[in-house]
């Protein structure tokens, strides 16, 4: 009994490990090692292009990025495993050379599609500040290229080209010649091998646990975001992102939700009483949303000098916020935070879904109903990101957009300057009944910034290009206000002015950074009584019961906006990244929060019980945004 016990173990044994099976065994490791070398040589090329901000990591930081990246790597490479082991089993079952073909032509897959996300990852990161997932899916489209600078698409194509030369001669050097002299096998041994591949699950789940492989698996740092960043691995965050986009539902146990109602009805208070900015009691109201157009560009903020001339001398006429914030990172948030007073999500935007953004409160249906003509006129494709069907759903009477200018004028990447649209602005004010809301969203000082105008920073740098756009943009404005002042309607005319968005420019803000979402609020024309500058903390939302409660209108329908010259106000602005947010209070107190980390990357003057204010506002988004 015993010898024969021996004699299987000694053939099951020979089966396994001859020398067929050995060669086998022998790819599914190269190839493993080729994928996880693959993996590693992506995240150093990361930390290198975007080496402004890893010089900021020390050299341990940077060795831990890797490090803790490589459970993520590991997964990554298990999905690539897990086809190639399935592929390697066949083998010992059919024979012949296609197994050789069949390997190459999924490595080869794998690695150009894997490229490509990771060349669009190292130079998207410098401009959103996250790693890349399905949001740059929803910007594709006849708009969304007009930000890419010929030289920048260049580079990154390059690189791409470099990485996949070198993987394609490693793998035709090294795997490749293996594979073609492989001989047939036992058939008995797919069953060992098919359990190999099958072990391949344990690498792609990430852990023996419940919790499977998430992006919270890499996070090692308190405080630099960066160095967690880095440690992530882009394409498996891509696909990972694709898989989990159908449906966006948020906690709704982030926090106490009896303490989240408390604490949002003392962010805002009922107020009955409001200053009054004006002399009149229906003025006009044109509403400017320019783009991009951060605190850090106009000089009375704090911003560079000589950027923004116009508007630092408009600033002396008229009432400007110094302590103003976007609710978001992108151009559809910043939409929505206006003209819904509703705030930007952590990991989506509303304007995706239609059937939420129409249930949305639209201070353009309050002005519609207190008799105002409405109009929104933009020098882009109002198709892009989602715009026509929010605008639409907000109920404009009109939209004018860049298939409605001569085509000689839509001539930017982006559609029609800045300078071309604000005369359109002023020639459709001739032709509307008062009173009239119209909402101008201008476009020139986005990027690639090629704006039609003498440049006025001469270094080709890519702050002083942005500068050179928003200096456009300002003239532009700055001549639409000289040319409103010579309206019979002027007296009678209220102008606002503020910003989409912040930027990383200038100077590659991160994207935690509270300096990235400040921007202005201005509030100018003959209609105001006075100028001033208020130093009451403010955010986007903010604008429409602002603007209501002046016509003697609050609505609380806008449960995320606060009259900001209100008697009685609770000031916080609050401001939402990819998968985190940021809370303003007055006396320069700031929380920041990273919810895959699930702690508070900064706090600055800032005690327990404020900082359950910041939570509880994240968590009734939370919960509006589900029920919508």
């Amino acid at each position: 009994m015993r010898i024969y016990g021996t004699k299987r173990i000694l053939k099951l044994y020979l089966c396994v490990f001859n020398q067929s099976m050995r060669a086998r065994l022998w790819i599914f490791a190269k190839l493993m090692l080729y994928w996880m070398l693959f993996m590693s040589v992506i995240r150093i090329s990361f930390l290198v292009y975007n080496f402004d901000l890893s010089s900021q990591l020390t050299f341990k930081e940077i060795l831990l990025s890797l490090a803790y990246g490589m459970p993520m790597d590991l997964s990554m490479a298990g999905y690539v495993m897990l086809l190639s082991g399935l592929f390697l089993t066949a083998s010992t079952l059919i024979k012949g050379r296609w197994i050789y073909y069949a390997l190459f032509s999924l490595s080869m897959i794998a690695l150009f599609l894997q490229i490509i996300i990771v060349i669009v990852d190292i130079e998207l990161y410098r401009h959103w500040g996250f790693r890349m997932n399905n949001t740059p899916l929803f910007y594709m489209g006849s708009g969304a290229l007009g930000s890419i600078d010929i030289w920048v698409a260049i580079k990154v194509l390059l690189i791409g080209a470099a990485l996949a030369f070198a993987l394609v001669w490693l793998y035709l050097r090294w795997i490749a010649p293996t594979i073609w002299n492989l001989i047939a096998a036992p058939k008995k041994s797919a069953l060992i091998f098919l359990l190999l591949t099958a072990s391949m699950v344990l690498c792609i789940r990430g852990s023996f646990t419940v919790a499977t492989m998430n992006t919270g698996f890499v996070y090692f740092h308190t405080t630099k975001m960066y160095a967690n960043h880095a440690a992530i691995n882009v394409v498996w965050n891509f696909f990972r992102s694709l898989s989990s986009s159908a449906r966006v539902v948020y906690p709704e146990t982030f926090f106490d939700q009896q303490l989240t109602e408390k604490h949002f009805q003392e962010l805002y208070p009922v107020s009955d009483s409001t200053y009054s900015i004006l002399n009149t009691p229906k003025p006009n109201v044109i509403l400017v949303i320019i783009e991009s157009y951060t605190a850090a560009v106009i000089e009375v903020l704090g911003g560079a000098p000589g950027v923004t001339p116009r508007i630092n001398e408009l600033s002396k006429e008229g009432i400007i916020f110094d302590n103003f914030y976007a609710s978001g990172t992108r151009t559809d948030k910043g939409l929505t935070g206006i003209l819904s007073a509703y705030p930007s999500q952590p990991n989506s935007s509303i304007i995706k879904f239609p059937g939420k953004t129409q249930n949305l409160p639209s201070l353009n249906k309050k002005m519609e109903a207190l008799g105002y003509r409405t109009s929104f006129i933009y020098g882009g494709d109002a198709d892009f990101a989602n715009f026509r069907s929010y605008i639409t759903a907000s109920g404009f009477d009109a939209l004018t957009e860049d298939e409605d200018f001569d085509r000689d004028l839509n001539n930017s990447k982006w559609g029609v300057h800045d300078g071309f649209v604000g005369l359109r602005v002023l020639e459709e004010l001739d032709t509307t009944q008062a009173p009239f809301f119209k909402v101008w969203l201008t476009q020139s000082s986005h990027e690639p910034f090629d704006v039609p105008a003498k440049p006025k920073f001469t270094d080709n740098t890519l702050d002083h290009r942005f500068f050179n756009s928003c200096h456009y943009t300002d003239s532009c404005i700055g001549a639409f206000i000289d040319k409103l002042k010579t309206r019979k309607d002027w007296d009678n005319t209220l102008v606002i002015l503020t910003a989409d968005h912040g930027h990383t420019l200038p100077g590659n803000q991160i994207l935690q950074s509270k300096e990235r979402f400040q921007i202005p609020l201005l509030f100018l024309g003959g209609a105001l009584k006075t100028d001033s500058v208020i130093h009451t903390v403010g955010s986007q939302t903010d604008i429409a019961n602002t603007l209501l409660a002046q016509l003697n209108a609050a609505s609380p329908e806008f449960i995320f906006s606060k009259n900001l010259f209100a008697n009685t106000i609770n000031q916080h602005a609050a401001f939402f990244f990819h998968d985190g947010f940021g809370f303003v209070l007055p006396e320069n107190k700031l929380m920041v929060y990273d919810n895959t980390a699930k702690i508070f990357v900064k706090v600055e003057n800032v005690s327990e019980a404020e900082m359950e204010l910041g939570k509880a506002y994240q968590q009734k988004l939370y919960s509006d945004f589900n029920k919508r």
